[in-house]
């Protein structure tokens, strides 16, 4: 008799709005959610319920969030909802590895004194003008992060969270099975979508021209053949006047 398959399935959810300084692409800011952030997170809760009931899935029992208080909170909020609408009773672990890309020493600057910082360092002729977008670059900065390490860093976390057995095929979509588990992972975009990347979810091409709904999820999961897919949610496509800032 051979062993059942498990599936890995996460939902990757982006903070909600929080009050972030302006010109300051640090993600180290340590603000709370805005109104507006804590209304997306109660929704994006709902969203989730509204997923899982359509694929006979049910939420784990623990979300895991970035340590930064405006994933924190978002994760908090969304836990909140989704234990009165079940009745069950959700926890929260909190983790640095869910970070967004660190500026290291910059952490906290404004885009103008990063500059200034850098055109004063000898180990770096210029600030290229894509930097907060470009995925390979590193500020020469200590403790700062690629995009992409700051995404390999997600997806280590990503695939190391543990599989549950996949929904039976008989299983009417309208009725969650105990099997069919899906994991909350509350992040950061930039992050979560070098992580989709280095999964193999998304094309390298497909980074810049996506980003995330705040609070909203997007469902990948790891076939028992190992590889990830996109089954569910949507991401948010960027227009083409918009600018990729991350």
């Amino acid at each position: 008799m051979t062993d059942e398959p498990t599936i890995r399935r996460v939902a990757l959810i982006r903070h909600a709005d929080y009050h972030q300084q302006i010109d300051t692409p640090s993600a180290l800011q340590p603000f709370p959610l805005t109104r507006r952030g804590e209304r997306q997170a109660r929704e994006g809760a709902e969203e989730v319920l509204m997923l899982c009931q359509a694929h006979g899935w049910q939420p784990a029992s623990t979300v895991h969030a970035s340590s930064l208080l405006r994933a924190w909170q978002t994760a908090q909020v969304m836990n909140e909802v989704m234990g009165d609408r079940t009745g069950r009773e959700f926890s929260l672990m909190a983790h640095d590895a869910l970070w967004e890309r660190s500026l290291g020493s910059a952490a906290n600057l404004t885009t103008a004194q990063i500059a200034e910082a850098v055109r004063h360092d000898p180990r770096v002729d210029f600030l290229p003008a894509d930097w907060k977008s470009n995925s390979h670059f590193r500020l020469p900065l200590p403790g700062a992060e690629s995009l992409m390490q700051a995404g390999q860093r997600v997806a280590d976390f990503i695939a190391s969270l543990p599989a549950s057995p996949p929904a039976p095929a008989s299983a009417p979509t309208s009725t969650p099975t105990s099997g069919a588990t899906l994991t909350l992972v509350v992040g950061h975009g930039a992050a979560l979508r070098h992580a989709a990347h280095l999964l193999g979810v998304l094309d390298f091409d497909q980074i810049a021209g996506l980003s995330m709904h705040h609070a909203r999820p997007v469902v990948i999961e790891q076939t028992p053949s190992g590889s990830w897919r996109h089954v569910a949610g949507e991401w948010k496509v960027r227009q083409r006047h918009e600018p990729a800032q991350d």
